[in-house]
């Protein structure tokens, strides 16, 4: 709403936070409103944009931050002060340590007082707060700065290598009045905020002649060469070439997991074994061992795509970098292929295919045997072969072992269909990215929950409901945090820390909110359940109650946990206990 006075015609900073992310085509916001910026919402809203309200700042971001992952575009998380812009920071901290395009909008008190720690209400120097968690951190303290605010928040989050950005609006400056004509020309319309970075000739010959040297050559694919939406040119490098691919967890489905040049049933292998590696959109962090033996061959050269230059020899060497974005670096290498590059050596491809078959008779083996109750082999492949028919389904994963069986088990046929725990393996962020996924696409959504995972977002079923989201949710229910079978060492009354309860009848959360809930215990059950729940369209949840005794300790992360004396200790009493 704008003022009218004898002399001008005036307007304020709410109205300007809304044209200006408008005129930049942002048109869904993420949040949860209070003081100062509940008005900022209703206004959005009232001005044709779409504002998912949500129950916890921190679920909220993560659907900025998979809305911008899946888009492009960065997507806008709005908060409170202080204590609601914290609990949005988790989630601006994982955008940025997983390179999704995010901004979080908070609102802040009076700059006067805060720098004076005078105690203003939620009083927090939120911007230099946000600064070691974010990609890029902004304070507007004047509304004539609001458009040239978001536009350099807009760019941050999608240049170079994506990442959260943190945009910190006072109070003062929201309600702050100026004329219409001087606020009009504020705005700011971004363009081209991604360029192309071609890669250098030099680099791309380089990174050839390596290739054409490479006896055991392997390419791994990361989620960023999923978010660089170069599908086509990415399939095309790879069957021309003939190279075996390994692609990361939210890298399935770039190519189909039945895909013959597949590596992923051969991991441990190609790992070991690979002379040369191709690294796309893939970084050598601890997901991959940081490129270094016993995992890796102590020999492995490596080519590395990236558009971030300081990502180079960050964990070893890297014989031929290629900087630049993904969809140019790859389009320049498939152009400079030669024949002498081309097919690797049959020894290669024959010793994969062997590890390969070995490793699948084994997983069928597990899948085709019948366990009562179920463990997470029996149910994964329930969900599969109702999956397998729906490959335009988005699979949200999360929780350690479900986690870890479910990227092994379920396949993926499309490209960022797959959504999970990511680079720091954080759960909580379920229902987060179920309902991003669900707003941006309009496609149901799957989320394959463990139980301690989903009871970090769980009441984001509320807004699922609330908004009425094609979201079906499966909590693998074995009571407790990796398994639900440990006691208390103390033989006190208190049950052991990793151990949840048993009878929890997680459906009827839903139930309470209109949704439906369905209680299963067997494989039969649970594929009828899945189905019915996704031809309906509906909110739906199913409590999938497995055996308290299937799990590790930490699903495949055990080295990273120790355990301690006492549980070494205990292990022997329990190795009746099946697994």
């Amino acid at each position: 709403m704008t003022i009218e006075s004898e002399q001008t015609v005036l307007t304020d900073g709410f109205h300007l936070v809304v044209d200006a992310l408008k005129l930049n085509g942002i048109d869904t916001i993420y949040g949860v409103v209070g003081i100062p910026i509940t008005d900022l919402a209703r206004l959005a809203q009232a001005e044709g944009m779409r504002y998912i309200g949500f129950r916890h700042e921190q679920s909220a971001g993560n659907a900025a931050a998979i809305a911008g992952y899946l888009t492009q575009k960065p997507g806008v998380c709005l908060t409170v002060s202080a204590p609601g812009f914290l609990n949005g920071m988790v989630a601006l901290a994982n955008a940025t340590t997983n390179c999704f395009p995010m901004i979080l909008i908070s609102g802040s008190s009076d700059r006067a007082i805060v720098d004076l720690q005078q105690g203003d209400y939620e009083e927090l120097d939120q911007m230099n707060a946000a600064k070691p968690y974010a990609k890029a951190a902004f304070r507007v303290n004047r509304p004539e700065d609001i458009g040239i605010g978001i536009a350099r928040a807009i760019r941050a989050a999608v240049s170079g290598r994506p990442g959260g950005v943190y945009l910190d609006l006072p109070a003062e400056v929201l309600r702050a009045a100026l004329d219409e004509q001087t606020a009009a020309r504020s705005l700011v319309r971004v363009v081209d905020p991604a360029p192309k970075q071609i890669p250098s000739r030099e680099s791309v010959d380089r990174a050839i002649e390596l290739l054409a040297r490479a006896q055991r050559p392997l390419v791994i694919l990361g989620k960023g060469a999923a978010y660089a939406q170069a599908d086509d040119t990415i399939r095309a490098f790879i069957e021309t070439t003939g190279i075996p691919f390994l692609p990361m967890s939210m890298a399935k489905g770039l190519l189909p997991d039945d895909h013959p040049q597949s590596a992923a049933a051969a991991r441990s292998l190609v790992l070991a074994q690979a002379d040369v590696v191709v690294l796309i959109g893939a970084r050598l962090n601890w997901l991959l061992g940081h490129g270094k033996a016993p995992q890796w061959s102590a020999t492995a050269h490596f080519i590395q795509v990236d558009i971030s230059p300081t990502e180079i020899d960050s964990n070893q060497p890297i014989a031929a970098p290629v900087v630049g974005d993904i969809g140019s670096c790859v389009t320049a290498l498939l152009a400079g292929l030669t024949l002498a590059c081309l097919q690797p050596p049959a020894a290669w491809l024959d010793a994969i295919a062997t590890n390969k078959q070995h490793n699948a008779e084994r997983m069928a083996a597990h899948l085709a045997a019948t366990a009562s109750p179920m463990d997470f082999y029996t149910a994964l492949r329930a969900i599969r072969d109702v999956l397998a028919d729906r490959p335009d389904v988005y699979v949200v994963n999360e929780g350690a072992n479900t986690l870890d069986f479910g990227r092994n088990i379920i396949d993926m046929r499309l490209p960022r269909k797959r959504l999970d725990a990511g680079t720091w393996g954080v759960m909580g962020i379920g229902m987060g990215y179920a309902i991003g996924a669900a707003t941006v696409s309009g496609k149901p959504v799957v989320a394959i929950e463990g139980d301690s995972a989903f009871g970090f977002s769980g009441m984001e079923i509320e807004t699922i409901c609330r908004y009425q989201l094609p979201v079906v949710i499966v909590v693998f229910n074995n009571g407790g945090i990796y398994r639900g079978d440990d006691v208390n060492r103390s033989g006190g009354a208190d049950v052991a820390p990793t151990v949840l309860m048993k009878s929890a009848r997680y459906e009827k959360l839903i139930e309470a909110f209109g949704g439906a809930g369905h209680y299963v215990s067997d494989p039969q059950g649970l594929a009828k359940a899945l189905s019915e729940s996704i031809a309906s369209g509906q909110p739906a949840l199913i409590n999938c109650v497995i055996d308290p005794a299937t799990g590790t300790e930490s699903g495949h992360l055990k080295k990273l946990n120790p355990q301690s004396a006492a549980t070494h200790a205990a292990e022997p009493q329990r190795n009746d206990i099946k697994r």
